[in-house]
């Protein structure tokens, strides 16, 4: 056996150059999955209206989500057996035929069927990224190149408001209407991450003779769709009606027969509870949970917070949370840099569970009606900072923790479970803040009523006869609820001296979310000082040194 193909035998070893260009693939890869699920929520009221589908639009958003996060182990597992190259290429494939197909479709049917397919390739780019760059680049190195990884999530998730934002308002694009770009966009970008991956991505091809876990995968399917499915729509089903009991029931028996199906799989599950026994990978997956609820949850507040309470349109919203990239980008960069220099990874998820908590605490008890915009830009900043230091070192944690052989699966955990908690975290708090301002809004108006001089704008005739507040006073006559809340276009627009009870409403309510998500944040706090207090120590590094002593030899 010669030396070289002694080395490359033991696991395969790309130049810097190499390594830097199948970066680029892999972060436009990451860039359009992330970057899709922040765009269409600028843009869907469009969406909905010209497809004359507006009652069905959070379909088109939680069919992504199901298949996204119903994906990402499988991913995981598949590329553990047949390798990462066909499985990252297959994924780029299926989610530029759904960007295809959705920027194509004629009804929100079709829109929320091609959102689905998108989801199903978006769960390999996200999990495949991160695995790909453990595979060829060193330990050492390799906290430094997801620390970028993660920053590009930061950016994806400012820039999708703002470009959905202009595209949904640009009428007409290239012959195309404007909002059917949001989908198309991602053509030449995906085409592009597809080529570079295809040409300079060469790993070693394998193919283990392994059973393919199917029962553990239908039965995750059975537990993850009726729980996402109640995340989403519980608020308008009703959260004790019949459809989310039943998703209830369906979800908790999908979780028991996955538990039974993969201790009967063994080694070969699709997540091997064996892994659960490895103290840092255990932790790590539920900080990942509790972190996802806490910190996605809070962070979609911050955009509610600046539309609602402060009339930003969602595309100045998006600009305002460039503070909050500028966050991420020192949060990731620097954790990366420190842990590649040093192999110590426990402190940084001590520190950013401890900053978001601090940042939840302080949005909860500093935002209102009046508060200077530079105060929720501040927040921003740590919100992110406490995002990149969580996100690639539990990540980076999860990878080393289990065998080499177990990578993907390493990885494509840490994204499912920050996934899950970030779906259970964004529904149900977005459901506990029009709930609370549903209340808070009907207490503040009724002591309102009470006040002479709201009284008399109330009934001044001019103010009844501006147009703008037309829809203002049919709601002071359907008074506050969830529905009468769904669609609040008109407030900014109306009279501020009467919008006042509304807007300090949806504040009071924000404020309490943000607690609610200081609290959770707070327990990840602590159950970070359970992490192993060890340096990192590459699992491959072994193979790689006998190798390369046999090949001394």
């Amino acid at each position: 056996m010669s030396k070289t193909s002694a080395v490359r035998a033991a696991g395969e070893t790309l130049t810097q150059r190499q390594v830097v260009t199948v970066m680029v693939g892999l972060m436009l890869g990451m860039f359009l999955a992330s970057l899709d699920q922040t765009i269409v929520s600028t843009s869907i009221y469009t969406i909905a209206n010209d497809l004359d589908g507006l009652s069905l639009q959070a379909w088109a958003t939680t069919a992504y989500l199901i298949t996204s996060t119903v994906s990402t182990p499988l991913y995981g597992k598949l590329s553990d057996i047949f390798g990462r190259r066909p499985l990252y290429l297959t994924a780029i494939v299926i989610f530029l035929a759904g960007s295809l197909y959705a920027g194509s479709v004629h009804s929100m049917t079709e829109l929320a069927i091609a959102r689905g397919v998108q989801g199903l390739g978006a769960g390999g780019l996200l999990a495949l990224a991160l695995t790909i760059i453990g595979d060829i680049v060193s330990l050492k190195d390799r906290a430094k190149y997801q620390g970028y990884f993660m920053s590009v999530f930061g950016i994806s998730s400012v820039l999708g408001p703002v470009v959905g934002g202009a595209f949904a308002g640009s009428a007409n694009i290239l012959g195309f209407d404007g909002w059917r770009w949001v989908f198309f966009i991602n053509l030449p970008i995906g085409l592009a991450a597809l080529t570079v991956v295809f040409l300079f991505l060469h790993l070693p091809v394998k193919h283990m003779k392994q059973k393919i876990d199917y029962w553990g995968a239908a039965a995750i399917t059975l537990a993850i769709v009726p729980l996402l499915l109640v995340a989403e729509q519980g608020r308008s089903w009703g959260w004790t009606s019949l459809n989310s009991f039943l998703c209830y029931g369906l979800g908790v028996a999908g979780i028991a027969l996955f538990l039974l199906a993969e201790k009967r799989a063994g080694d070969y599950a699709l997540i091997p509870l064996r892994l659960f026994r490895n103290t840092t990978f255990g932790l790590s997956s539920l900080l990942n949970f509790i972190i996802g609820i806490g910190m996605f949850g809070a962070i979609a507040m911050l955009p509610m917070y600046l539309q609602l309470v402060k009339g930003l349109t969602p595309t100045e919203a998006g600009l305002m949370m460039i503070t909050f990239t500028v966050g991420i980008l020192t949060g990731s960069i620097t954790a990366g840099r420190t842990i590649s220099a040093s192999g110590t990874y426990r402190i940084f998820p001590i520190l950013g569970t401890g900053i978001l908590t601090v940042a939840a605490v302080t949005m909860g008890l500093s935002l209102g009606v009046d508060t200077a915009l530079w105060v929720p830009g501040v927040i921003a900043v740590f919100f992110g900072m406490g995002l990149g230091f969580c996100m690639q070192p539990l990540t980076l944690a999860m990878q080393v923790s289990v065998p080499p052989k177990d990578m993907g699966v390493g990885t494509s955990s840490a994204a499912f479970f920050r996934s899950m908690g970030g779906a259970v975290g964004t529904a149900v708090f977005i459901s506990m803040l029009f709930s609370v301002a549903a209340s808070r809004i009907a207490d503040n108006m009724k002591s309102a009523m009470g006040n002479a001089d709201y009284l008399a704008v109330l009934k001044d005739p001019a103010v009844a006869a501006d147009p703008a507040n037309a829809k203002l006073y049919a709601f002071f006559q359907n008074g506050a609820s969830n529905d009468s809340l769904n669609d609040t276009s008109w407030l900014h627009s109306a009279s501020s001296a009467l919008t006042r009870p509304i807007t300090e409403g949806f504040s009071y309510a924000i404020d309490a979310v943000m607690i609610t998500a200081a609290v959770l944040t707070g327990i990840a706090f602590l159950i970070s000082f359970a992490l192993p207090n060890k340096k990192l120590t590459d699992p491959k590094a072994a193979p790689r040194a006998d190798a390369a002593a046999v090949a001394a030899h």
